[in-house]
Formats: C-alpha cells, sequence, structure tokens
C-alpha cells in the first residue's frame, strides 16, 4: 500500500500560493509503519461557526467503538474457501463486489455484513442504525444484496451461502446466518433519492432489473478484495489510514470527497481548511483527499485518468504532498443528493476524519427527465449538520470559489463585485478539454490539465475506432 502525503511546515494566513514544483510524488508504503504510542488526551474547547467543539489530540472513536475486520484470517482461509465450494452459490456483480469490499474494511462499522431487514428498515426510515446499547449511528443508504426467485429456491433451508466473483468465477465471502426478506424496489428507490423517475444512474444499473429477494448476514470475506488495476497501493483500509495519520502525529483530519478533476478552486478550499483549523488551535491538520473509486455514471472521468490528475496537482505543487493524503474511497455512488452525503460522512469518522469538507450539491446531479437540479444545493449541508448519529463529525460548509479575473487566480466568490468573477461549470470545462482549448491562466495546473486532455482525446481517438495508448494509466 501506498499514499501520497507530507507535511506543511507552516500555513500562510493567506490564500495559499503554488508550493515549488517537485519532481516526483513521495510514495510512502503506510502497512510498514509503526504506530506511536498514543499521547495522553488533551481536550480543547474552540468554535466551529455557532457551535463548541471539543478538540483532541487522539483520532476520532469509530461508529460503535471498533471497526469491523472481516477478512478472514491467513491462516484460515484455505480451509474456508473449501467450505466456500460446497455451500448454495450467489453470483455477485462488479457493483456488489466494491460493496463487499466496503464492509470488509470497515467504512461501514458496526455493519458485519449485508444488512438484515431490520437495518435495512432503519435505514431506509430513520437514515440510522440503533445498537444494542441504545446509542444511534448513521446509516443513510440501504447496503443490500438482491437474489432472484431461482437464488432463493436453490437456497432452500441453508443457513449460509458462498458469494462469488462473476467475472473471476472464485468464492469471495461466505454469507453466514441468513436472513432473505422482500425487495421493494419502487419504495427503496422512492425513500433513497426521492423521486421514482427512470434514468437514475444507480437504481438502473443495480435495482431495476435486480431480483424480488435480499439476502442479509454475517461476512466472512476470503482475502482482501484487490482489483490489480495498478490502483490497489492507493486503497487504504480505514485501519491503514488511522495507521498513517497516528503515524504523522495527526491532531486533526480533514477529509475532502469529490469525484472530479481537482481545479484550483477545490485547492483554495482545502489549503484555507487546514489554516482555519491551525487558527483554531491544532498543530498538525492533515487533509485526507479521498476519490470516489466505486461506480459512477458514463460521463464522469474515469477513476484512472482522476489519479493520474491528482498525483500532478501534488507535484506541480498545489497541494502540499507534506500534509495531504490520497486514498481511494471504494464506495459505489448513487448521487442521492442529501440522504448519499450523510453516508459519504459517517464512513470518514471510520476512517479516522473529524471534520468533513462539504459544498454545494454535494452527491446531487441533474434531474434525469427534467431540465433541473435533482436536489436543492444548500440541503446536503444543512442535513448533515442536523443528521442522527454525525454530532461527533464536525462539518465545514465552504464558501463559493471562483474565478477572480483582477487577480488572474480562483478565489471566494466576492459578491460586492460580481462581475470581475468567471465561474466555470464543469460542463464548460469538459468542453474546453474536448477541444483542446485552454482555460484561464490559474484555473488548473499545467500538469492536471493536460491530464484532462489526454483523457478526452483518448474518448475521441476511442470514438473513431483506435485503441489510445493512454487509455490505462500507471499511477
Amino acid at each position: 500500500m501506498a499514499s501520497m502525503a507530507a507535511m506543511f511546515t507552516k500555513s500562510p494566513t493567506t490564500t495559499t500560493p503554488p508550493l515549488p514544483k517537485t519532481t516526483k510524488t513521495h510514495f510512502i508504503p503506510s502497512f510498514n509503519l509503526s504506530i506511536r504510542t498514543q499521547k495522553p488526551r488533551v481536550r480543547v474547547r474552540v468554535r466551529v461557526g455557532s457551535r463548541r467543539v471539543v478538540t483532541s489530540s487522539e483520532l476520532i472513536e469509530p461508529d460503535g467503538g471498533k471497526l469491523m475486520d472481516l477478512v478472514v484470517e491467513e491462516p484460515l482461509r484455505r480451509e474456508k474457501k473449501r467450505e466456500a465450494m460446497s455451500l448454495p452459490r450467489i453470483n455477485l456483480s462488479k457493483i456488489d463486489l466494491q460493496w463487499v469490499h466496503v464492509l470488509s474494511e470497515g467504512w461501514a462499522s458496526p455493519l458485519r455484513g449485508f444488512m438484515r431487514e431490520n437495518e435495512f428498515l432503519q435505514t431506509l426510515h430513520f437514515n440510522s442504525l440503533r445498537l444494542e446499547d441504545g446509542s444511534v449511528v448513521n446509516m443513510s443508504v440501504p447496503i443490500v444484496l438482491a437474489i432472484h426467485d431461482s437464488d432463493k429456491t436453490r437456497i432452500a433451508v441453508s443457513r449460509r451461502v458462498a458469494l462469488f466473483d462473476s467475472a473471476s468465477d472464485q468464492p469471495v465471502a461466505i454469507l453466514n446466518n441468513i436472513e432473505i426478506y422482500k425487495h421493494n424496489k419502487e419504495e427503496r428507490i422512492a425513500r433513497t433519492w426521492g423521486t421514482t423517475a427512470r434514468g437514475l444512474p444507480y437504481a438502473e444499473e443495480t435495482i431495476v432489473n435486480a431480483g424480488n429477494w435480499l439476502i442479509g448476514g454475517d461476512l466472512e470475506v476470503l482475502e482482501p478484495v484487490k482489483y490489480h488495476d495498478g490502483l490497489d497501493k492507493f486503497r487504504l483500509s480505514p485501519t491503514e489510514l488511522r495507521r498513517e495519520f497516528a503515524q504523522r502525529d495527526a491532531d486533526a483530519v480533514f477529509a475532502f470527497q469529490l469525484r472530479n478533476p481537482v481545479h484550483n478552486g477545490h485547492a483554495l478550499l482545502m489549503t484555507d481548511t487546514r489554516r482555519r483549523l491551525l487558527e483554531m488551535g491544532y498543530k498538525n491538520p492533515i487533509l485526507l483527499l479521498h476519490p470516489l473509486g466505486g461506480f459512477t455514471k458514463a460521463d464522469d472521468v474515469p477513476l484512472h485518468w482522476r489519479m493520474k490528475q491528482h498525483e500532478k496537482v501534488l507535484e506541480d505543487g498545489v497541494l502540499d504532498p507534506e500534509t495531504t493524503v490520497v486514498s481511494i474511497f471504494p464506495s459505489p455512488m448513487h448521487y442521492a443528493g442529501p440522504t448519499e452525503v450523510q453516508w459519504h460522512a459517517k464512513s470518514r469518522i471510520n476512517a479516522g476524519a473529524n471534520f468533513y469538507i462539504v459544498g454545494r450539491d454535494p452527491a446531487g446531479m441533474g434531474h434525469p427527465a427534467e431540465k433541473r437540479d435533482l436536489y436543492d444545493a444548500d440541503h446536503g449541508k444543512k442535513v448533515l449538520s442536523m443528521a442522527p448519529g454525525l454530532q461527533r463529525l464536525n462539518i465545514l460548509p465552504f464558501k463559493v470559489a471562483a474565478y477572480d479575473k483582477t487577480q488572474g487566480k480562483m478565489e471566494f466568490f466576492d459578491p460586492s463585485r460580481p462581475q470581475d468573477f468567471l465561474f466555470i461549470s464543469g460542463t464548460k470545462m469538459r468542453t474546453l478539454a474536448r477541444n483542446k482549448e485552454n482555460p484561464p491562466d490559474g484555473f488548473m495546473c499545467p500538469g492536471g490539465w493536460k491530464v484532462l486532455v489526454e483523457y478526452y482525446d483518448s474518448l475521441a481517438s476511442a470514438e473513431n475506432g483506435n485503441i489510445p495508448s493512454t487509455a490505462r494509466v500507471a499511477v
């Protein structure tokens, strides 16, 4: 495993200028790093907006107090694989396998496997789970496994099933003490997305044609999930991320998720957040730049290209590799707006983050049938501030960044002089890159922009029947 990482020596009190360009991004194998003895907890009361927050030198505890590690220990794996071959078989789709990955590493702690009916209903109706001790943890998206009528018949009275990767035809997990219950697709879609309109990418991919039943149970994952795509070194588990943060003596971890290339407006938000945390009294806040790595809709930039672009952002000094950990979040994307952003925030608690940056229309998308946004752009950050089970997480809404024509760089929008700002939408950015036109100087670092142009050039080559040499990117 490895991550792009390093430390600021100082954080400026003004907008951070680009750091000196480096020739190489440093990759540090986090699983080989020893953890320093944990310091005694030191509490300091500071203010985030109108709220008083207790800071601590220790990383935030995972939901339920313990990270779930559902991977079978090495000495038992051969025996468990033999067991799997004798059990009724369920074939997993690519997205099902991504959820096995998410569950196996503890991103969804305290879940121990695919949801049983009581967990599914709590998620749909309350966006949370009540634990045995009466405490509540957030859980806003169903993590479930659908099966068909024929699968249900074949399972019969068995209490265990084997889960097979359809692509490799190999067993990946055993599901124990199973429970099979009705898959009410319409209710699931309506409560997750707030609409049943056709064209929702995740629903079309995984729910509409899925089986009529859901199967839940406790997972035993036969070995760590790997994709062998050149990016596994970036897929740090919550345990590995916590080790890395502890090794760096991080006294705060602030997470930023995105599924797009990083432009200088994003970088401004991240560097300004670190400045704010230093002003609050933290000594060494670390940024977790955490691009989503699971299922995304067809017009999003693929993960390989995004990771190559992120590397250039660090190499060009837009973000400091010394205080930035870049890692891939393995979850599939729902595009479910205020409902899904709770999942994105909750999972970062389990990775050790106690601050979460949220912006305009998080996890949102355009309405699939009408020319409008599906969600109110401000609802995501409002929901996070009052969502059940997220009280321990400090939500940091960010101001809108735009291109300041008077300064030739991305800056926070000043409503007193709107004529000085240029808003470059994602659509505009993609059009410029597709046409090999340059954005205004200061919008994105040159190396990162070059990667984006290469990506759209590869699409054009593919459309013309050529196989572009940059289609697979080794980061």
